[in-house]
């Protein structure tokens, strides 16, 4: 034994001083062991052989290199959206019958709706004449569904004065010369109309005057509505008269207008429209009761089109083929209401990947709005820990320098800072966040910057905690020698409080700081689920589990709402044990 005592206690051979020390003694004040026993190792080595806080350090770097790393190494933006095509029955164009009449003013004529509504009167009084705002009209019933409205002006009025008719004309009206005897013989044969210089005139009889009327047309009144082959063909009165006048036999015919000749073929309920010019025939226009238009603006809906529509109508068709241009034919399917139809079709429709189940372009799927989950994920982890790092600076901020004074100055400023938080910890919180939020959407503020408000907002209401923590180890340590000493020295207030006091306090802040984080995440998390934390286009673990708003998302798309539930309650866990194991591992009495 004494011989290994020596061996241990010789020097090194030649060239061996600069070996490593090795401690020879099992005495307290060794350097070696000394080292090794330092405040600093010794924390550490309590807090490693904790097996919670070493599980807890395991999560919260997996959720960081998940959130940090992951996001760079994903190829797919926060904010990107995926599409797709598919078939999708759509709404294409829409077909009423027309029950009303269609008023075809002659010239640039007025036919108020006052006067619209005598007619009407009229129509169904069977009447052939009625007056609107002093004027007088006349109705010549072509058909049951043509009518032509004619506008009557008084030319001259007769009075029988002792047998012999006293003929005066209106004023500014220039009577052809033989219509004084006309007229005469008209009203004493009791005839309802007279010829003169070429014009018919109509007599009407009120109060023992006669008065002589001069007819001009005026409007159409027809059920039947005109489509224009081509959209800026000029179509005038004339046309449209005696193209309504050829409809209303209900056969095939000919007529003439402004100069051309046109073909009229009529099949079920359409009449078309040809202008021809020898053998050869040219689409101008149709006439049915029936109206054809798009529901989109980016559908065109062709006369073709139209005729085709109406064919499938007429023949009590449910589905009809039809192709426009140089497009393959296109299946169509008719849906009925009353006197409305609705025409769908199928086609290849661009559409957002909602709710897309897990794939392996896709991970964990799409969320509603196409956006890949585990992007989101990825983002949002990065919102949730930052909010969760920089309130917690911010209240420790704060309730440092406040706790700092108030528990080394005391006195009447420690109670006004006492009363302080008081107040704040008196403040309901949540109600003010939920005013807050609601103010923030009405004025519309960017989502970045509401953000930065959340932030501020959670670090204000959240620092007394801390303040009271740092108030009470200063006072009790304030009164200890080595303050005294610094006080002896005369070392400044601020350097007293924040380079000696202070630093006695960091284990204890660490320790409270940590354990925060997971309370500031499941609040950030909370405000984001009720709409009131992290806006879109921004990600956050609470916005996330917010898209899912009702129990058929729920249960049927798990992916949308649960990895993001999991990695709030790994990081959560992963703070507490942390936070766990750092107040273990201060504190001296703990024996691991």
């Amino acid at each position: 034994m004494s011989e290994m005592n020596k061996n241990l206690h010789s020097k090194p051979p030649a060239g061996d001083e600069t070996r490593q020390h090795i401690s020879t003694t099992m005495a307290l004040d060794d350097e070696q062991r000394i080292k090794v026993l330092s405040p600093a190792m010794l924390v550490f080595r309590r807090f490693i052989r904790n097996r919670l806080a070493i599980i807890g350090v395991l999560f919260i770097t997996a959720m960081f290199a998940f959130s940090f790393v992951g996001g760079w190494i994903m190829p797919y933006g926060e904010s990107e959206t995926f599409k797709k095509y598919v078939d999708m029955s759509k709404l294409y164009a829409g077909v009423t019958q027309n029950q009303d009449y269609q008023f075809v003013i002659a010239g640039e004529q007025d036919f108020p709706s006052t006067a619209r509504a005598q007619f009407v009167l009229a129509v169904n009084n069977k009447q052939t004449d009625f007056e609107a705002q002093g004027k007088r009209y006349t109705v010549e019933t072509i058909s049951d569904e043509l009518y032509v409205v004619s506008n009557l002006m008084t030319v001259a009025q007769a009075i029988n004065v002792m047998k012999q008719y006293d003929i005066s004309p209106a004023a500014g009206v220039s009577l052809p010369s033989d219509f004084n005897d006309a007229f005469i013989s008209a009203i004493q044969t009791k005839a309802d109309q007279f010829t003169a210089g070429g014009a018919t005139y109509q007599i009407m009889l009120e109060r023992k005057i006669y008065y002589a009327y001069k007819s001009e047309q005026l409007a159409l009144a027809t059920y039947n509505i005109m489509d224009l082959a081509v959209a800026d063909a000029p179509i005038s009165f004339e046309f449209r008269y005696q193209a309504e006048k050829a409809a209303s036999q209900g056969q095939d015919a000919t007529f003439s207008a402004d100069g051309l000749n046109y073909a009229l073929k009529v099949t079920d309920d359409t009449a078309e429209l040809y202008r021809t010019n020898g053998s050869e025939q040219t689409l101008v226009a149709v006439l049915s009761r029936y109206v054809v238009s798009p529901l989109y603006s980016d559908v065109l809906v062709t006369i073709e089109f139209k005729d085709a529509v109406k064919q499938a109508i007429a023949d009590g068709l449910t589905t009809f083929s039809f192709a426009q241009g140089d497009e393959a034919a296109r299946q169509y399917t008719i849906e009925r209401d009353n006197t409305q139809w609705i025409i769908r079709t199928v086609e290849d429709t661009l559409v957002i990947r909602a709710y897309d189940f897990p794939t392996r372009e896709h991970w964990l799927g799409t969320d509603a709005n196409g956006m890949d989950i585990m992007t989101r994920l990825m983002y949002g982890g990065r919102i949730s820990l930052m909010i969760g790092f920089i309130v917690v600076l911010i209240e420790t901020f704060i309730g440092v320098i406040l706790g700092g004074i108030a528990g080394y100055f005391g006195k009447w400023i420690d109670n006004l800072l006492m009363r302080i938080v008081d107040i704040f910890n008196s403040i309901p919180s949540i109600p003010i966040i939920i005013i807050i939020g609601a103010v923030m959407d009405g004025m519309r503020i960017d989502p970045q910057i509401r953000m930065v408000y959340l932030m501020l907002i959670l670090g204000v209401l959240g620092w007394p905690g801390i303040a009271r923590l740092v108030r009470g180890q200063i006072l009790s340590l304030r009164e200890q020698e080595f303050m005294v000493a610094a006080e002896a020295t005369g070392l400044s207030v601020y350097r007293r409080i924040f380079k000696h006091l202070v630093p006695n306090v960091i284990p204890q802040l660490i320790v409270i700081s940590t354990m925060s984080l997971g309370g500031i995440i499941l609040t950030e998390s909370t405000l984001s689920f009720l709409g009131l934390g992290v806006k879109f286009p921004f990600a956050s673990w609470g916005n996330i589990i917010n898209a899912v708003s009702n129990v058929h998302v729920m249960t049927n798309y798990w992916f949308v709402w649960i990895p993001a539930g999991f990695c709030i309650l790994i990081t959560v866990l992963g703070f507490n044990f942390i936070g766990d194991g750092l107040r273990d591992a201060f504190d001296p009495k703990m024996k691991r």
